[in-house]
C-alpha cells in the first residue's frame, strides 16, 4: 500500500516543544502519551489519554499529521487517510 499524499509529503519533522499537554495541565490531568502536529506544532495526549487532545486537535483544525513525541518511538499518523509510517 502507498502512503498518504499527507504522509508522503512530510520532510522535516516539527519536534515537541516542550513535552507536555498544555490543555491537560490547564485541566489538573495527566496524559499517557504526548502527539505533536506536523503542521503548527501543536503538543497534545493520545487516544489512550483521558482528554484525547491530540484527536481534538485535529478535529478543530483539520492538521493531518501528528508524531509521537515518546523517546524511542520514530512514526507518523495521517488522521485524515487512517494511516501511519515509520520514519
Amino acid at each position: 500500500m502507498a502512503l498518504c499524499t499527507h504522509l508522503a509529503e512530510l520532510q522535516a519533522l516539527v519536534p515537541a516543544s516542550k513535552y507536555a499537554c498544555a490543555e491537560c495541565l490547564a485541566l489538573g490531568d495527566k496524559w499517557v502519551h504526548l502527539r505533536v502536529c506536523q503542521t503548527c506544532g501543536h503538543v497534545g495526549c493520545c487516544d489512550s489519554s483521558k482528554n484525547k487532545h491530540a484527536t481534538k486537535h485535529f478535529h478543530a483544525t483539520q492538521h493531518p499529521v501528528v508524531i509521537s513525541a515518546e523517546p524511542g518511538e520514530q512514526w507518523a499518523w495521517c488522521y485524515k487517510d487512517e494511516q501511519m509510517a515509520e520514519y
